[in-house]
């Protein structure tokens, strides 16, 4: 009787118990929401490149957005490539997003084969923002404008090279179209991200250089290298006394890149939604607004669709490019 009674009294408190015992892993589960953890922002270039240089701005806003810090992972190579690989493999749980520049989706896809596809391999959140490059020249070289340098290559075909952040690069294709536009002779070096062609370039090592804006400024500031010209169609807010190359003479000629936001595809609806909220509100502020034009780009939000007409778009542009000039990226 005794043995019975005690087991019905563990029976009883067991009972009690395991209502308890199985409220709180359910219960916590459900009141989960993305994010809980830092989010790896992946970028295709190295540190103090120009996609660095915009990402930064976006960064204490965007971690303020979402109540997690941003980890910055570096995955420079093959223009870009290796980083959007990379992230078109990841799990498209939120936490691994990719910070990229236009070319990984609408220049090397029309000349490389590559292991993902610029649409399908992503969920797109939104563009960030847009602008163009600026020919730089080292001291040493003799010219002050663009129709100066048109005639001092001409006079030398193929005796002056032009550094960019890599073959496919937008540098770079700013360098063919100058060419086919002038009916001027060059020689590409490309190199591996936008900092290691501007140390060169300070330094003597390549006489030209295709570089973005933000990169560029503090040494065109400090006189220790010369802006010719800016590639875009209208001049910059940070370079306003620079005149683009199209207003100097090669009428029509423009190059714009783009920054956009974008994860793995099929990334976690619930993220994907925040994200473009994030994204928004961040391209409002006024403080994220100056910096960025300072980096000499526009802010440009979309929403996802805008996104991927744009990448259509400028595919279809670079294609006809690299075709005329039977370019390769090998």
């Amino acid at each position: 009787m005794l043995k019975f009674l005690a087991k019905r009294r563990m029976l009883l408190r067991f009972a009690l118990v395991a209502p308890l015992l199985g409220l709180g892993t359910p219960r916590r589960a459900q009141s989960r929401t993305w994010p809980e953890k830092p989010i790896k922002l992946v970028l295709g270039y190295p540190a103090g490149g120009a996609a660095d240089g915009v990402a930064r701005q976006l960064q204490l806003k965007l971690e303020a957005q979402l109540a997690q810090p941003l980890i910055f992972d570096y995955r420079p190579g093959a223009t870009g490539t290796i980083a959007a690989a990379y992230v078109a493999r990841a799990s498209p749980d939120g936490y691994t997003l990719h910070f990229v520049e236009s070319g990984a989706l609408t220049i090397l896809p029309n000349a490389r084969k590559l292991s993902y596809d610029p649409l399908s391999s992503f969920t797109l959140i939104g563009l960030v923002a847009s602008g163009g490059s600026v020919l730089v020249a080292h001291p040493s070289v003799p010219v002050n404008n663009v129709p100066q340098l048109i005639s001092m290559l001409k006079g030398k075909p193929g005796a002056f090279a032009f550094g960019t952040a890599g073959l496919g690069s937008f540098g770079h294709l700013a360098g063919e179209l100058f060419q086919a536009m002038s009916h001027t002779e060059m020689t590409h070096v490309p190199y591996k991200g936008g900092a290691p062609a501007m140390f060169d370039l300070v330094g003597g090592q390549v006489p030209l250089l295709f570089a973005s804006i933000g990169s560029a400024l503090p040494y065109i500031e400090s006189g220790k290298i010369k802006a010719l010209g800016v590639t875009s169609a209208k001049r910059a807010a940070a370079l306003p006394t620079v005149p683009t190359v199209a207003e100097q003479g090669l009428g029509g000629y423009e190059v714009t890149m783009w920054f956009a936001l974008v994860g793995p595809s099929n990334l976690l609806v619930e993220a994907a939604s925040r994200l473009g909220g994030a994204l928004t509100d961040t391209l409002a502020d006024t403080a994220v607004q100056t910096a960025l034009k300072r980096q000499g780009y526009e802010p440009t939000p979309s929403t996802a669709q805008q996104l991927h007409d744009r990448i259509q778009t400028d595919r279809a542009k670079w294609s006809k490019v690299i075709r005329e000039r039977k370019l390769t990226f090998e």
